[in-house]
């Protein structure tokens, strides 16, 4: 058994995947370096660096027989942050090589590309409620602040859909379990990464001073409109899991 480590991103990934083939080997494992435990004692480990051409040359190769949909379905399972990720993403390189003619990802007959059309529509699920429940707070310097704890790794998949939306104003997301956000400054869009889990505490106290009375004024207005001859907890629960009201500004 061949135990390859990478450094954790995408294009790391693919550098091990494109070692996999350039070194011929069989039995192997692919995990992140981070996560690593080593079980196996007999395995033999070997460090990836990762390297953009050989993961542009996998990503490519792919592109021709999946598609650009394809692509971004497995992006999606990498995001997922499932444990099997690394070698579902293999096995649909290794099944892509060996039947080009067709997109091996409809093939749900297999097991894997089954599994990863599940964590797909997962994803997909989260993406959207992430764009349907996040709440901006405005702060002192007029940056509007979100805060976010999504079940998977999001960030990357809302970033066009706030740009887009939210293009006239400052913004920051950022994401609490995985402690990096996107900031856009009205020009750019990027991800940061706080060298120490940011203090939220600090960005309370630095809340505008029309941000309470606007809070203020929605809760009124949820409370106010609010018919309770027509309230149904549960279907609204169904529409509104109770995980994403901790968002809301009406439910706090």
């Amino acid at each position: 058994m061949t135990t390859l480590l990478y450094d954790g991103s995408f294009d790391g990934l693919f550098t091990a995947i494109f070692e996999v083939f350039e070194y011929r080997y069989k039995d192997v494992e692919i995990f992140n370096r981070e996560n690593f435990q080593q079980e196996n004692m007999f395995a033999e480990i070997q460090e990836v660096i990762t390297q953009e051409e050989k993961s542009e040359r996998v990503l490519n190769k792919l592109e021709q027989n999946i598609g650009k949909s394809g692509i971004n379905q497995l992006l999606k399972v990498f995001l997922s942050e499932d444990q099997e990720m690394e070698n579902l993403i293999l096995s649909t390189v290794k099944q892509s090589i060996k039947h080009p003619e067709e997109n091996i990802l409809q093939n749900f007959v297999d097991s894997d590309m089954l599994k990863i059309s599940k964590i797909c529509k997962s994803v997909s699920r989260e993406r959207h409620r992430m764009t349907a429940f996040v709440r901006f707070e405005k702060l002192q310097d007029d940056i509007y602040f979100a805060k976010i704890d999504p079940d998977f790794n999001v960030l990357p998949l809302i970033r066009k859909h706030f740009k887009d939306r939210y293009a006239d104003q400052k913004w920051m997301i950022y994401d609490l379990r995985r402690h990096y956000g996107l900031f856009y400054d009205l020009e750019n869009c990027e991800f940061f990464y706080p060298g120490e889990k940011l203090d939220l505490n600090q960005y309370q106290q630095k809340f505008h001073e029309e941000e309470k009375k606007y809070q203020t004024l929605w809760q009124s207005y949820f409370t106010k409109t609010n018919i309770k001859e027509r309230k149904n907890t549960k279907l609204h629960i169904q529409q509104v899991p109770k995980r994403y009201w901790k968002y809301l500004t009406e439910k706090w």
